[in-house]
């Protein structure tokens, strides 16, 4: 009879019970991992073609090169571009007085 601490830990038709990791905390994990990825990859993308369009090279170089899971794309985005800024209607008076 061996004496191993670990020896019922893995089974495997349910993963690591004994751990409390099922194959259910390993499923939501990659599914929140995918949308993560996208959702980076989206603001990547969209950051780099507004630096890339704006001809702002440091701006280009350092959203491609520095990862920050999207921070840095959404403070260029928001503070930099001014994308989803409420734009501010300057609504000017006219009179209909005859120009002279």
């Amino acid at each position: 009879m061996t004496n191993n601490l670990f020896a019922g830990a893995y089974n495997a038709d349910i993963g690591f019970p004994m751990f409390g990791l099922g194959l259910g905390l390993f499923t939501i994990g990659a599914i929140l991992f995918f949308i993560i990825a996208l959702a980076t990859v989206a603001l990547k993308g969209y950051s780099l073609w507004h630096a890339a369009k704006r001809d702002e090279k440091g701006w280009f170089v350092a959203l491609l090169l520095i990862n920050t899971l999207g921070i840095l794309e959404l403070v260029y985005l928001y503070f930099v571009v001014g994308k989803w800024k409420k734009s501010k209607t300057v609504i000017s008076e006219t009179t209909n007085e005859p120009k002279q």
